[in-house]
């Protein structure tokens, strides 16, 4: 799966992850009018992702859907949340399920059909949310990371491992000194690149990726430096404050490596000035060949 993601990024030389961390706040005021129940909050939630999925399916690779956006809304919201990858599927994008699950053997173990391989019913095997990726957290250790990993070999599928996450006190525990002297991070990725080792693809780059974030620079240096063969799914840039030239540290000579998620930078860009006048959804697509040339200004041109 991550060579075709690559694929994708090379074809369309744009990096970019459209986040759908769709808030019903974030919808323009005539889409939140005489709403009043989950059911009818979710529909107008599923609305406002398809008219964004449309308008820019051609132009960028992926998308990426967290599910607390949507399981606040109950089981109508886990409903949007299945349409929404669903349909994003259908329009030829890579669903990235951003849901961070983890637990320990059989549970992590139903986690893992649930968003990447199937379900026994009876004689049948069925899909229940078939993203093509999933975050995972791998702060119970391998036992709870090897079902997922066992999952992409036999499903061709990725996931995306916690390593050095944006948010501003990650560095509370991701920063703290082990006895060998490395940090907490770098000795999660050394594991993510041993859990991925014998699912490398064409490119180079393997099944299990890690999430590394845009607002921390010199530790996604760090580990672009120890990782070579993890692609990395990059979160903060934008409204968390993380800018191309501080992201393309992630980006090898090839200017491939990572793919950077943006959210309300670009779901919510109607709101912005330089986008006044244009439906949400033409702002979105606008936002997005601007996030494209900015990032292709930082890392130059995508493939060998």
């Amino acid at each position: 799966m991550i060579d075709s993601l690559i694929e994708k990024i090379i074809a369309m030389q744009n990096p970019t992850c459209v986040g759908l961390d769709t808030d019903f706040s974030y919808l323009p005021e005539e889409m939140r009018r005489d709403v009043s129940t989950f059911e009818e909050a979710s529909e107008r939630i599923t609305e406002f992702n398809m008219n964004i999925i449309d308008k820019v399916c051609d132009i960028v690779p992926a998308v990426k859907v967290q599910i607390a956006y949507y399981e606040m809304y109950g089981y109508d919201g886990l409903k949007a949340f299945n349409y929404t990858v669903n349909y994003a599927r259908g329009r030829g994008m890579t669903v990235i399920a951003d849901c961070k699950r983890n637990d320990i053997g059989s549970t992590a173990s139903c986690y893992s059909k649930a968003y990447l391989g199937t379900t026994a019913v009876g004689e049948q095997r069925l899909k229940a949310f078939p993203a093509d990726m999933l975050t995972v957290n791998a702060y119970l250790g391998s036992d709870g990371i090897k079902p997922f990993v066992d999952e992409i070999k036999t499903c061709d599928k990725s996931i995306f491992v916690l390593v050095k996450t944006s948010n501003p006190s990650s560095g509370e525990l991701q920063n703290l000194k082990l006895e060998n002297g490395e940090c907490v991070y770098e000795r999660v990725g050394k594991l993510v690149a041993d859990w991925g080792k014998d699912t490398i693809g064409d490119f180079g780059f393997s099944e299990v990726g890690a999430v590394v974030g845009a607002t921390h620079s010199a530790e996604a240096a760090n580990l672009r430096k120890l990782l070579p063969h993890t692609f990395f799914l990059i979160p903060g840039y934008g409204a968390q404050g993380g800018s191309a030239d501080m992201l393309k540290v992630c980006f090898d000579e090839h200017g491939l490596g990572g793919i950077v998620n943006n959210s309300r930078g670009i779901i919510c860009a109607y709101k912005k000035p330089e986008y006044s006048g244009m439906t949400y959804y033409d702002a979105a697509r606008a936002a997005c060949l601007d996030m494209q040339q900015d990032l292709h200004k930082a890392i130059g041109t995508m493939g060998r």
